[in-house]
């Protein structure tokens, strides 16, 4: 059973990780989110990261260690981690990666509801789909090669590799489906075309 969490932005979980290596106030935090590339993989703005210390705050997880005084610079709270915080942490690390949640992609909605085009026009679309997800597969490929070469360890690469594995998983999908409906002998594509013409046949005598 998922448990209700007290701070359910992944914006949080993050706070709490960064936490476990030292104090750090959130600007400091937001700093290394970018530098170490994490706001690829959790959405981070500056404004929604001390919503969430403040959350992080009042829930017990967090609380403020000190404050830095620098005449050049506003006031910054230093923040550290509770024993109640660090169980948190682990717990929400242990539920999202043992239980499987139930997510709501994009593409997953658009193909829910695809037979609203024509197919002549959804095969354009995988094709310039599969197109972006071939440059992303090389981008990220290099990426981690390039990490590779300069010693960083496969562990702090695993996020991008489960990235390859799900760009793999959706180009063959895609190039399957593209394949269903254009296929000479068994291709849905002049049933698909011929509902279309039923439902609309103004749409369908258009050159």
């Amino acid at each position: 059973m998922v448990a209700k969490r007290p701070v359910r932005n992944l914006l949080g979980l993050a706070v709490l990780s960064y936490l476990t290596e030292r104090p750090m106030h959130p600007y400091e935090i937001g700093e290394l989110l970018v530098a170490r590339d994490h706001a690829r993989s959790i959405k981070y703005n500056r404004g929604s990261l001390y919503m969430v210390v403040n959350q992080l705050v009042r829930a017990g997880l967090i609380e403020a260690q000190a404050t830095i005084r620098d005449s050049e610079r506003p006031e910054r709270t230093v923040y550290a981690l509770t024993g109640a915080g660090r169980g948190e942490l682990f717990d929400w690390l242990r539920e999202l990666i043992g239980q499987p949640a139930h997510e709501y992609p994009q593409f997953v909605a658009a193909l829910s509801l695809i037979g609203a085009l024509h197919p002549d026009e959804v095969v354009a679309l995988l094709r310039r789909r599969q197109a972006a997800l071939e440059q992303q597969r090389a981008e990220i490929t290099e990426s981690v090669t390039a990490c590779l070469a300069q010693g960083l360890h496969p562990l702090f690469q695993v996020e991008e590799n489960y990235r390859l594995a799900i760009l793999e998983a959706e180009l063959a999908f895609v190039a399957r489906f593209i394949t269903d409906i254009t296929d000479p002998e068994t291709g849905w594509g002049p049933e698909w075309a011929a509902h279309h013409a039923r439902r609309d046949p103004a749409a369908a005598s258009e050159p």
